[in-house]
């Protein structure tokens, strides 16, 4: 139910939906509310210090990790109670190799700004990156976040300074990038310098890196995307 929190900075109202596992989406009203974040919290200083400008403008979409049998039902779920429409799918063989696979759909808001990618595993001969999450999670639960940007470049330069560490991929990637990528806004060897995938489709193309797991287990990660 809507209640409010209070501080001397004034009064926040909060209210929650419960969705897959443990994960809550919370509505936050803050109109009346002048403090650092939210009542309790206090301003603290950076561990690092800040860049020029900011490493990334919004959240780009959050995905979820079910269990299997359970994606169709958080999708439906998504539709009826907050009215979400669905946007994509990717089913069988879309992201699948011998040993390991997924399924995946796309749910969204009206004005396709909110997305929520929910994965499930599927059939393969190994444990999927998937049911790998949900041994070590505990469950259902929020995979990554990924964080729209619009200089990718400038942005993982300064995080791998601050500390923050990315998977890898192998230099033989890029050998072969320009054949099915085509012409991109970063040169090859900056892409190959920094690590960063491309992906493209009939909209066009996107540039990403994943961090490591955040935590000491192969849970939740973090996504740079730049659009």
């Amino acid at each position: 139910e809507p209640h409010e929190v209070k501080d001397e900075h004034g009064t926040v109202v909060l209210a929650a939906i419960a969705t897959y596992g443990k994960t809550r989406h919370t509505l936050v009203e803050r109109s009346g509310y002048s403090g650092p974040y939210l009542p309790g919290y206090v301003a603290a200083e950076p561990i690092v210090a800040p860049p020029a400008k900011r490493t990334f403008q919004a959240i780009d979409h959050c995905v979820g990790n079910v269990e299997l049998g359970k994606m169709n039902e958080w999708v439906a779920f998504y539709n009826k109670v907050m009215g979400f429409t669905n946007m994509k799918e990717f089913v069988g063989d879309d992201i699948a190799t011998e040993y390991s696979a997924l399924m995946s759909k796309v749910v969204a808001d009206g004005t396709l700004k909110v997305k929520f990618p929910i994965n499930e595993p599927a059939i393969a001969k190994k444990k999927s990156q998937i049911d790998e999450y949900l041994e070590f999670y505990g469950g259902a639960g929020v995979q990554h976040i990924a964080l729209a940007t619009n200089d990718i470049v400038q942005t993982v330069r300064t995080m791998r300074d601050a500390g923050v560490q990315f998977l890898d991929t192998p230099d033989s990637y890029y050998d072969t990038l320009g054949e099915w990528a085509g012409e991109t806004r970063v040169p090859v060897e900056t892409l190959r310098e920094l690590k960063i995938l491309v992906d493209r489709d009939e909209d066009g193309y996107l540039l990403q890196i994943f961090t490591k797991p955040v935590q000491d287990k192969p849970t939740v990660f973090f996504e740079m995307i730049e659009r």
